[in-house]
């Protein structure tokens, strides 16, 4: 899996700016477009110390709020203008007949969305350098919201996950993988997520059977996804996909993946209506949701 991400149940596009589709736009406007994109654009030492975020392609640079935004623009056939904040930055999807201006509206008017945007990507760039794990004899990774120490045991087949002792010194949760001690970093971490993976299969099962007998829904198959968008899926035969990397989080935000799943097993959408649906069941579950908007996935 690429290097620790952040995964949602949302879409990260703006909603699409309307434009009516004028004939008479003329010929000399659309051919200013270039011109326009080839504009110097202004010097972030005009602006002061307004934080910066600029695409690696921007062509535009426009001041949004208390920030300096570069933006990529690409020209195509579509009637709207849409908007995407990644963690390359702006990028924005016009019609090739709106000018610049125009543009610019369109971006002011969804200022605060952008500048929200762009200040999360670059904290959870942030976070994802120090999620990353050095996969070596002795390295941590998250287990149950907890850390795992890994140790590397020739001696040994497989994987031992060893709970934490209040007898023992010192007192930690420890995974004995049947490695040897100078097994390459990619053969660490590919034996790791093995082991979580089979954990994720036995756990997730009994979640779903737990929380679809309080639904009274029918559960046809649980199976595991490494999606790179979203921490679950349902789908209306009654099967449902959860992402592995789940078991690095607490039990009570699997629980709300689970739940959130399930719950669309009865409302396929996010209405109100489905909300109730995982209230009835997890009557607790902002915490965890509000979390999982913020983590990263350690890798």
């Amino acid at each position: 899996m690429p290097a620790a991400q952040q995964l949602q149940f949302w879409d990260d596009e703006a909603p699409a700016e309307a434009l009516s589709d004028d004939g008479d736009k003329s010929a000399s406007q659309a051919a200013s477009h270039s011109a326009e994109a080839r504009a110097s654009v202004p010097e972030a030492a005009l602006l002061g110390s307004l934080p910066v975020f600029r695409h690696p392609r921007a062509v535009r640079e426009i001041r949004l709020g208390k920030a300096l935004v570069g933006y990529e623009c690409t020209r195509v056939q579509r009637r709207s203008i849409g908007m995407v904040v990644s963690d390359e930055g702006l990028s924005v999807r016009a019609p090739s007949w709106v000018s610049w201006a125009d543009i610019e509206v369109a971006l002011r008017a969804k200022e605060r969305w952008i500048c929200n945007k762009l200040v999360d990507q670059r904290e959870r760039a942030r976070r994802q350098v120090s999620a990353q794990i050095d996969w070596r004899a002795g390295c941590q990774l998250p287990f149950k919201g907890e850390p795992v120490t890994v140790i590397l045991d020739p001696a040994h087949t497989g994987a031992r996950f060893q709970p934490a002792s209040l007898d023992a010194a010192p007192c930690r949760h420890t995974l004995r993988l049947g490695l040897p001690h100078d097994a390459a970093p990619t053969q660490i971490r590919d034996a790791a997520e093995a082991w979580l993976q089979r954990e994720a299969r036995i756990l997730f099962a009994e979640r779903a059977e737990h929380y679809a007998n309080k639904l009274g829904v029918m559960v046809k198959r649980v199976s595991l996804s490494s999606a790179r968008t979203r921490w679950g899926s349902a789908s209306a035969d009654g099967s449902i996909r959860l992402h592995w990397r789940l078991m690095h989080f607490s039990l009570e935000v699997i629980d709300y993946v689970v739940a959130h799943e399930l719950a669309h097993l009865r409302e396929m959408n996010h209405s109100p209506a489905f909300w109730d649906v995982v209230r009835s069941i997890l009557p607790e579950y902002e915490p965890a949701r509000d979390h999982l908007r913020r983590v990263v996935i350690p890798e």
